[in-house]
Formats: structure tokens, sequence, C-alpha cells
């Protein structure tokens, strides 16, 4: 990785939804809770169509960035939260919850081709 990119830790969620009420529930708390673990919420938007791949289409996608693995997990695991996760269960079906590594974007010019090469390379 080079000096001028960031390492970042992502979470990637798609999902969908079966009972709004619920998961609009866990949504609305994202805005405040998520930061206080180092989360921030990048992206969320509605399937439009499926270009290639065999992964079954979801409704929505939603992107958080972490300040680290252990701030995600600590936003997953803590028993304070013990009422908001059931919200984002119950409200979603078919979910998909991947996290991965990646270089943060916002400056593409500040990405290197060594950047890439990292994420290229087992």
């Amino acid at each position: 990785m080079s000096e001028s990119s960031a390492k970042k830790f992502y979470a990637l969620n798609m999902f969908d939804v079966v009972h709004v009420e619920k998961y609009l529930g866990y949504f609305s708390r994202l805005p405040e809770v998520a930061p206080r673990y180092g989360g921030r919420m990048v992206t969320f938007g509605r399937f439009r169509n499926s270009v290639t791949g065999d992964l079954a289409p979801r409704q929505v996608l939603f992107v958080v960035e972490w300040d680290s693995e252990e701030a995600f997990n600590s936003f997953r695991d803590d028993p304070e939260l013990a009422d908001l996760h059931p919200l984002r269960e119950d409200g979603t079906a078919s979910y998909i919850w991947q996290t991965f590594d990646g270089v943060e974007m916002s400056d593409p010019a500040n990405v290197s081709i060594d950047d890439v090469l990292a994420v290229l390379k087992p």
C-alpha cells in the first residue's frame, strides 16, 4: 500500500426486505449508533439489474466503512445493542454480510498500482 492511500475496513450488506417497519427501526438508529463504534455509512441503494455473475440478486445494498475490524466487531457484538440487531435480522431475508479490506478512493489519483496489486494477489 502506498503512503498516500489509507487502508479501510468495509462491511457489505445485501438483503431482501421482508418487514419494512422492523428494518426501518434498525436503519433509523444507525446514523447515531454506527459512528460511536467507528462506522460511517458510505452508500445504500436498491437493486437495478444483474449484469453478470451467479449470486442471486438482493433488493438492497448497504456499505459501511469501519475504522477497523475491531470497531466492526464491537458494533456487532456489544450487548448494549442487543435490541438493535434483531430488528435487522427480523426485517430482512437472504441476508449477506461480508467484510472487506480496502483502500479509500475519494481521490483515485492517490491510489497506486501497488495498492491494486495488493488487493489482487492472494
